[in-house]
């Protein structure tokens, strides 16, 4: 397996890339533990991805290892316009687009765009159990301004646990409670 960009995330971008419909952001179903397999086949073939990635101390009898794990367990996400979805599916690894009604649904790009630069920007983030309900905020300052979630307090700090609605995943990420605004 070839080296990958970054820690902290992935993201390949195609910059010679002719389509003649607008590209939307996607949620990729992968089978299990193959987010990675998926992403380097999608760079391999120029077409945009983005895989949140986390880091993890894992302890085994002889020594400590510290992985980088998918920030969502099984999905990626395609930027891509709908008429390249073979491209992406006949991809090994690859299941299905994240759907409604038989249509791959298209996830909103700010709030991919807003998590992609606070991780670039070192924040730590990691999975958390996904939540609907909760004491809402919106992020005022710092990388993540404009986002949305729900604030929760652990021991002396806050978490913003940030979900998307579409895979039902939340990720949770330590914040100071002077950068949140309550939603009315």
């Amino acid at each position: 397996m070839g080296s990958l960009p970054s820690p902290t995330t992935e993201i390949a971008a195609s910059t010679n890339r002719v389509e003649s419909r607008p590209a939307d952001w996607y949620a990729l179903y992968t089978c299990a533990r193959h987010e990675k397999q998926v992403a380097a086949q999608l760079q391999q073939r120029d077409i945009e991805y983005f895989l949140p990635l986390y880091s993890s101390v894992r302890r085994w009898k002889d020594r400590r290892v510290n992985l980088q794990l998918p920030l969502f367990p099984g999905y990626l996400f395609v930027h891509t316009s709908l008429h390249r979805r073979i491209d992406v599916l006949s991809l090994p690894g690859a299941v299905r687009f994240v759907a409604f009604n038989g249509r791959p649904a298209a996830l909103p790009e700010s709030d991919l765009l807003r998590l992609r630069a606070g991780l670039d920007q070192g924040l730590l983030a990691q999975p958390h159990p996904y939540l609907k309900v909760g004491r809402r905020v919106r992020v005022r300052s710092g990388p993540l301004a404009g986002t949305e979630g729900i604030l929760l307090r652990k021991k002396d700090q806050f978490r913003l646990i940030v979900s998307i609605e579409l895979i039902m995943r939340s990720v949770a990420v330590e914040i100071d409670a002077a950068d949140v605004e309550p939603l009315g």
